[in-house]
């Protein structure tokens, strides 16, 4: 049974989530910026026209946001007296409280992403570690893992390009990942994934510990800038290889794009290298991968910033690309974030894409 002080906990932290989101506030600016699309020259401009859209829609989801987390809250209120009068059970009412304490807790993380960057889609790049067939069986198991969250989630996944492993696995793949807030929550899984297991392929049937990288950088569209110098630019083509039927190998629509700069991090020469198979269409790909490459120079120029405006407080512990951020050991049925320190017993749950308390734990440790 639901208590007192539970349900006006929920209220207190809707009251809270309505001053932090000046919703008020928003509710008038939202009249003031539709009034704009009513111009009968709106059109006009199909650019500004589009920005313009694009705002109004952005206030809109925060103002419906917290009203459907207001409307579940009132439900809770309203089920009180119904129990009394003995129209529904205890539970039910534990069912109405358990969505209304979802739509609050959801409400708050989204709150927690404020940056401009994690409202927009996500590059997520697995590359299989040292280790041969082990690493490579690894790697496939994070993709099936991020392709199960996505599917939770409602999120549009597209490969943009797939390399299958020697007898097993992978050597790396890379998901385009649209939805609501797809970077802002996958930020959270850059870095090194450890897995610890008694390997299948092994013929001593040892304990083994395998490593996987994932890379997460927003993917840019046309409404942000980002500088590239096409002299910097180099192309190869090859011919595709892994999914994508028979006539996938026919012809050169491969595409791998060279692009070396200075790295804005380190201010020494850099290269960035970018694979894309993702369609038959030559010149689609080039367009895919220009589009890669434009989201991770924006991940750089983001970093550089939040390097210098000291985002992260330095009594925090530093996330890199490439550090160790989780461990995953199948036989003690553990999986671990060394970051946070959360951890869960329930391996086959999160391997089948049930992440969403390691991200939380991220978002309410690290964010500003």
């Amino acid at each position: 049974m639901v208590t007192a002080e539970q349900i006006k906990d929920l209220q207190s932290r809707l009251e809270r989530l309505y001053q932090c989101l000046a919703i008020e506030e928003k509710r008038m600016t939202l009249q003031e910026e539709e009034l704009h699309t009513q111009d009968p020259t709106f059109w006009q401009d199909q650019k500004r026209a589009e920005d313009q859209m694009r705002k109004v829609k952005g206030i809109k989801k925060w103002i419906e946001g917290y009203e459907n987390a207001e409307k579940f809250v009132q439900e809770v209120l309203l089920s009180v007296d119904f129990v009394k009068d003995e129209l529904i059970s205890e539970e039910e009412m534990d069912n109405i409280f358990a969505k209304a304490y979802k739509e609050v807790e959801d409400l708050e993380m989204k709150n927690m992403l404020r940056r401009e960057e994690d409202s927009l889609p996500a590059v997520l790049k697995i590359v299989s570690g040292a280790g041969g067939t082990e690493a490579q069986d690894w790697a496939e198991m994070l993709m099936r893992m991020y392709q199960r969250y996505c599917e939770k989630h409602n999120y549009r996944v597209t490969i943009s390009n797939f390399q299958e492993g020697d007898t097993a696995g992978i050597k790396t793949v890379t998901f385009d990942i649209e939805g609501d807030m797809a970077y802002g929550f996958l930020k959270s899984e850059n870095g090194v994934h450890r897995l610890v297991r008694v390997s299948p392929y092994n013929a001593q049937g040892k304990r083994m510990t395998s490593f996987a990288s994932v890379f997460v950088v927003p993917l840019v569209d046309d409404t942000i800038e980002v500088e590239v110098n096409p002299a910097n630019i180099s192309w190869d083509t090859f011919r595709s290889s892994g999914a994508g039927g028979q006539n996938v190998n026919k012809v050169e629509s491969g595409v791998r794009l060279h692009y070396k700069f200075i790295n804005p991090l380190t201010n020494q020469e850099d290269e960035i290298v970018i694979e894309n198979t993702e369609t038959r269409d030559q010149p689609k790909n080039r367009e895919n991968a220009m589009r890669h490459l434009r989201s991770q120079l924006y991940e750089l120029e983001l970093e550089k910033r939040r390097q210098t405006t000291n985002a992260i407080e330095a009594s925090k512990k530093k996330i890199e690309w490439g550090s160790q951020i989780r461990s995953y050991v199948f036989d003690d049925r553990r999986v671990k974030d060394h970051r946070t320190n959360y951890q869960t017993s329930n391996v086959g749950a999160v391997m089948d894409g049930d992440i969403d308390d390691f991200i939380k734990a991220y978002l309410m440790e690290f964010s500003e």
